[in-house]
């Protein structure tokens, strides 16, 4: 994978990060993979659990100095980015793929026989093509700032988040950045899936806000409004991760378009 500088060897030598402009507190580097250690660090986490207002004070700072935030769930019955099984090697560049060529060819993968035909309605058989963009809500920065603030509430799902800065392009490139394995049952090559996450980014204003083991969630800044804006980009959704929708809580791509997607500030996504 086509890579920047990576800052966070510096931090082995520099734990406070000054020297690349940061305040960051005692954390770790991570260069684990599923092939043993990689040549240089994956990426930084905090040593102790996120609290509300770390993502905007470390990650304007952060972006200056190469490292883009992203929320990681180190408490789950995986553990934490060291023990992932990171692919690093196995990924491409995410701006060698187009996203509707991607999109379109996990539509048409025939392995389904028929199965989601209904569920799938009104789209057919052929790829209905990318949803239009609506109008953006929020500045897409402060709108992942506040979505990660949300995270962090009393009753949400994580088990135990930690801030973690990563060396990327832009933040749509940060699971193909850290090699994450999560969409493997789906796409070996997570660079595909963040070819997507960049149009989806273009499009709808989203970031890459937190990671475990198999999820991923993101921040909206210009979610759809209406049930057909939704409806087609619940296509896209299908297409991107189908276990959202043949496994989870909605019988129809309508009802999870109607559920999931107007005028939600967050998706995510679990691949099985």
């Amino acid at each position: 994978m086509a890579t920047l500088p990576n800052p966070l060897p510096q931090l082995a030598a520099d734990p406070s990060g000054r020297a690349l402009g940061l305040e960051l507190p005692p954390g770790r580097l991570i260069d684990a993979t599923d092939e043993g250690p990689w040549h240089e660090p994956l990426l930084w986490h905090a040593g102790r659990t996120a609290s509300s207002g770390n993502w905007a004070r470390l990650g304007s700072p952060g972006a200056r100095a190469g490292l883009l935030p992203v929320l990681v769930d180190v408490g789950g019955t995986q553990g934490g980015p060291e023990e992932w099984e990171l692919m690093p090697g196995e990924m491409s560049y995410p701006g060698d793929h187009d996203a509707e060529e991607v999109l379109a060819d996990f539509w048409g993968d025939d392995d389904t026989d028929g199965e989601f035909d209904e569920m799938l309605a009104p789209f057919g058989p052929e790829w209905p093509g990318l949803a239009a963009a609506p109008r953006l809500e929020a500045d897409p920065d402060a709108r992942a700032a506040e979505v990660a603030d949300s995270l962090l509430d009393e009753g949400s799902w994580f088990k135990e988040a930690r801030l973690a800065l990563v060396p990327a392009r832009r933040s749509a490139d940060i699971p193909a950045a850290i090699g994450w394995s999560g969409p493997l049952n789906h796409e070996n090559d997570t660079a595909r899936i963040c070819s997507v996450l960049r149009s989806w980014e273009d499009r709808f204003g989203i970031r890459v806000v937190a990671l475990t083991f198999d999820q991923l969630v993101l921040s909206v800044a210009a979610p759809p409004t209406t049930q057909a804006e939704a409806e087609a980009v619940a296509a896209e959704h299908f297409a991107f991760c189908p276990d959202n929708i043949a496994q989870g809580h909605h019988e129809t791509l309508q009802e999870y378009a109607a559920h999931e997607i107007v005028g939600r500030r967050i998706w995510s996504f679990w691949w099985d």
